[in-house]
């Protein structure tokens, strides 16, 4: 019965964990294209802060990533249930909410170094956005790359 009641608990913990991914991504994203978080980004206006820039991007990360936690925790914690002891079942969820965080970095890093490669300002007008404003929209899409592959690694 007491792994019942850590349902909730973990719940908290895999938007804790999805949070806590998007803040890092947002200062990756960041330093790779800081008009990414002004510029094209929806989720640039949910800040009324004047905290940084930084700190900022990664409110609206954060903003934009913690509820990924309730996708992941719905799939993984009745799965966790088959997990024997409540000991066991509440660290071994832990561990999975940390491979999943994981596993999304590298796929987001992947996508972020397979834009450095292909994505340059040669062919950089073939795939950017008509009418924008952006100083570098090589650094953006290189931005919103990483962003889209995380995605992938999340699921």
């Amino acid at each position: 019965m007491i792994k019942f009641g850590l349902i909730p608990v973990l719940f908290a913990i895999a938007c804790l964990f999805a949070g806590l991914y998007g803040v890092v991504e947002s200062q990756i994203t960041y330093a790779v294209a800081p008009k990414y978080f002004s510029n094209g980004s929806i989720f640039a206006k949910l800040t009324g802060f004047q905290l940084g820039d930084r700190v900022n991007a990664a409110i609206v990360d954060w903003r934009a990533s913690w509820w990924a936690g309730i996708l992941i925790g719905l799939i993984l914690i009745p799965l966790g249930l088959f997990i024997r002891g409540n000991a066991n079942y509440f660290w071994g969820m832990i561990r999975v909410f940390g491979v999943v965080a994981i596993t999304t970095l590298i796929v987001g890093l992947a996508g972020l170094v397979i834009a450095f490669v292909i994505v340059d300002t040669d062919n950089i007008r073939e795939i950017a956005r008509y009418g924008n404003d952006l100083n570098d929209d090589v650094a953006f899409f290189r931005a919103g790359t990483m962003h889209a592959f995380s995605y992938l690694g999340g699921l």
